[in-house]
């Protein structure tokens, strides 16, 4: 049936017009020359969303986080999400394109041109480059480290706080470094860089062990105004 359709429909091409001249197969050739090849890729469905840029620079869609440049903080965007791409548009203009994420939930996608100047500057550095260095000093070091990679939404955010570590080391040894480390998480599971910081400047670092234990003591001595000696009196 398609060869005799085939046959037919070649034969109604090339038939004449009625009220002019030449024909559809004439008309044809004519423009073919100036057709365009098909696209590529077959043409997509498109969603659109608005998003809001955080301040980390991404926008979340779709349970996934996009890069955009980081100067948009704060503005609303149009986001058009297809099967396997991500466009973000600010006022008509594109202003990123991802690679859709499929998947686990919460992944990110960052390009480096979107990083402000203070996260660029840490690029030849990585998180598993930190922990190596973080290695040579100790194991509280290390923890450290790898809760400064893991408290933040995207890696690089953390960079910043190794760095700081990581110029400790050269400023106050990397063994004192160290016992700072380990100081900072006996007094927290989660410590900031600003508590290893003043541990390091108040040089509590340097104190042996029973006297932070003797002094939490006295702290806790005089909580109470009445010690246990004061009620045996009456016995």
């Amino acid at each position: 049936m398609n060869a005799a359709i085939s046959e037919k429909l070649d034969a109604f091409n090339r038939k004449p017009f009625q009220k002019r001249e030449g024909s559809r197969a004439g008309s044809f050739a004519e423009e073919k020359l100036f057709l365009l090849p098909l696209p590529v890729s077959p043409f997509e469905l498109a969603v659109w969303k608005v998003a809001t840029v955080q301040y980390n620079y991404h926008i979340s869609v779709e349970r996934m986080n996009y890069s955009v440049p980081y100067e948009y903080i704060k503005h609303q965007v149009d986001v058009r999400l297809t099967r396997f791409t991500v466009e973000v548009f600010f006022s008509g203009t594109r202003i990123a394109s991802h690679p859709r994420l499929h998947g686990r939930p919460n992944q990110y996608s960052t390009q480096e041109a979107h990083m402000p100047p203070d996260h660029q500057k840490y690029l030849q550095w990585n998180g598993e480059r930190f922990i190596q260095w973080a290695e040579k000093i100790g194991e509280n070091t290390v923890a450290v480290v790898r809760l400064f990679l893991t408290s933040r939404q995207v890696e690089q955010q953390g960079y910043k706080s190794c760095m700081a570590l990581l110029k400790s080391a050269d400023q106050y040894s990397p063994t004192r470094l160290e016992a700072a480390c380990k100081k900072a998480l006996s007094f927290s599971p989660l410590p900031s860089l600003k508590s290893v910081q003043s541990i390091l400047k108040s040089g509590q670092d340097k104190l042996p062990p029973e006297e932070t234990v003797q002094s939490k003591n006295e702290t806790r001595q005089h909580r109470f105004t009445r010690g246990a000696e004061y009620y045996k009196r009456g016995k």
